[in-house]
């Protein structure tokens, strides 16, 4: 009887465990919490919002498979929430495509030898203002096809007083052909682009073209490129106008009457968030290729002024083409990058962004030396090529602001460049930025840092135009918040830039009377009229054959 009982018994179990309703069953286990917060941008409430009626947001639509259920927290109406991919497809341009091997590894070229320390790889360490921490930096293809010289091209400072016919019988004697050549006055030199035809080493081609009496140097065309990686997916908020200050800083300043040249590729200058930025265009190029999304997002960080906000919003741009696309990414040379320079210099730009990245390069270090002498604040990206990459150029030369890159959490970019050239940080980490087409991106690269900074460089010189370039990096680097380690690191340099506190301080600081032109920056009546401003300074001898070629690709001291 005992026996049957515990048989009977045994049986009853799994029927009542069927029987148990179904909430019973859910109610063991544990249903996750989601918890979405808003990430909205403050905005100063005195400021009133700047947004197209005619521009809409697009709808969001998905293609092929199973879609998902999404859950979107409420937001307010005033600045729409935008979806990066249904408004930009995901940009291929310039991951990075900096040959970072170590600096030891490269010949008397620049050129790495071997395999190279692939870019971006994460080996370095981010610090934040809570501490240290680890973070890997985006892959990056092999770089060991990537040349740093554009092949079969020579760029020489040749005798201005030779005749076209008279040059190019030169070239031919030399087994090569004359491309291009122009007297720029920025430097006070004559500089033609040359092609080798003859089959020969380009390394022996370079030396005995050095050797004819009428060539004072040579060097390689160099490549340069510019600093974006690949879009990403994320919180399309603008964090960097909070991160920046930028609301506040608008109160007092906004960049009117400032002119920033921007070195860069295309600009979408018919875009709604740069209605009546675009000042002057040159296209260095020559070539016939449209408005490109890093130009475009660059020209957007430095003054949108639709959906978004950028830190300078009334200042003038001028759009100069230097950047065309190639494979995987955009790039440009020596002798276009000098083109661009001479260019913005002669017709009146008081800030110059360079979001570009390259090798030390003589003859760029030559008109950057030239431009800083005519009180022209340059700045640069820090560049994409990871904690292993040599410093990069022109943001290493000491006469540029060096910007690094830094992401919603005050976290370093993962593959930002680190070194003690490193003069500020600024966000550029998934960034939203206007695109060609009238479309939107969500982007990531130093490149955006360095553009929001000029931004906030034209607010200090509409505050105070006396400032000279030093003045302006004491006061951004005095005003910066500082990340990382306490003080000036590699990484973050003096910290975050500030717009409020740095335009604040501008004012403060002693103002010396400045010869403006007749409508030029500062005039203050007529916000399109560039002014060319007199060249006075002598230039450097170009980098002979006969000089320190194989000088080391080291930063200069700041």
């Amino acid at each position: 009887a005992g026996c049957a009982a515990v048989v009977l018994i045994a049986a009853s179990v799994p029927l009542a465990w069927l029987d148990m309703p179904p909430a019973s069953a859910q109610a063991m286990m544990r249903t996750p919490n989601i918890n979405i917060p808003l990430r909205t941008p403050t905005v100063n409430p005195t400021i009133a919002p700047r947004i197209d009626p005619n521009v809409a947001a697009r709808p969001n639509t998905t293609t092929g498979g199973p879609t998902t259920p999404r859950v979107t927290p409420t937001t307010t109406s005033m600045r729409p929430r935008f979806n990066p991919n249904s408004t930009m497809p995901h940009a291929r341009y310039s991951s990075n495509l900096y040959p970072s091997c170590e600096a030891g590894n490269r010949d008397a070229t620049g050129e790495c030898k071997g395999q190279p320390t692939a870019s971006g790889d994460g080996g370095g360490t981010g610090k934040s203002a809570k501490g240290k921490g680890k973070g890997k930096g985006p892959s990056s293809p092999s770089t060991a096809t990537i040349s740093l010289n554009i092949p079969n091209e020579l760029v020489a400072e040749i005798d201005g007083s030779m005749s076209e016919e008279q040059v190019r019988a030169m070239a031919q004697r030399h087994g090569m052909v004359l491309v291009e050549s122009q007297n720029f006055p920025l430097i006070d030199a004559t500089i033609g682009l040359f092609r080798v035809t003859n089959g020969r080493p380009l390394d022996a081609a370079r030396r005995d073209f050095a050797a004819d009496g009428r060539v004072r140097g040579v060097q390689f065309n160099l490549r340069h490129f510019l600093q974006q990686t690949r879009t990403a997916a994320g919180d399309p908020a603008q964090y960097a106008v909070a991160k920046l200050k930028l609301p506040q800083a608008h109160t007092l300043a906004r960049g009117m009457n400032v002119t920033i040249a921007v070195i860069d590729s295309g600009i979408d200058a018919s875009h709604p968030e740069l209605a009546n930025s675009i000042s002057d265009n040159f296209d260095a190029l020559g070539s016939k290729e449209g408005a490109h999304v890093h130009g475009t997002g660059i020209a957007g960080a430095i003054a949108a002024h639709g959906r978004l906000m950028g830190s300078a919003p009334e200042a003038r741009i001028i759009a100069i083409r230097a950047f065309a696309s190639a494979q995987g990414g955009a790039e440009s040379s020596t002798y276009v990058i000098i083109k661009s320079l001479n260019y913005a210099v002669l017709h009146g730009a008081q800030i110059i962004n360079m979001s570009f990245a390259g090798p030390k390069d003589m003859l760029i270090e030559r008109a950057i030396a030239a431009t800083a002498a005519r009180d022209i604040v340059l700045v640069a990206a820090a560049g994409n090529a990871g904690p292993k990459s040599p410093p990069l150029f022109p943001a290493a030369n000491p006469n540029v602001i060096a910007v690094s890159g830094t992401d919603a959490q005050d976290r370093l970019f993962a593959a930002s460049n680190r070194g003690v050239h490193i003069a500020l940080a600024a966000p550029g980490t998934d960034v939203f930025l206007p695109a060609p087409d009238q479309k939107y991106q969500m982007t990531s690269g130093t490149s955006f840092s360095a553009a929001y900074v000029s931004g906030v460089v034209a607010l200090l010189l509409e505050r105070n135009p006396a400032l000279k370039p030093n003045d302006i990096r004491a006061i951004l680097t005095a005003t910066a918040r500082d990340l990382g380690a306490p003080g000036k690191d590699e990484l973050f340099g003096h910290g975050q830039a500030d717009a409020f506190a740095a335009a604040k301080a501008a004012i403060a600081s002693p103002a010396v009377p400045m010869a403006v032109a007749p409508g030029g920056p500062g005039a203050g009546t007529d916000n399109d009229v560039s002014v060319s401003r007199e060249l006075k300074v002598p230039s450097a001898a170009m980098a002979s054959d006969k000089s320190a070629n194989n000088e080391p690709n080291r930063p200069a001291a700041q």
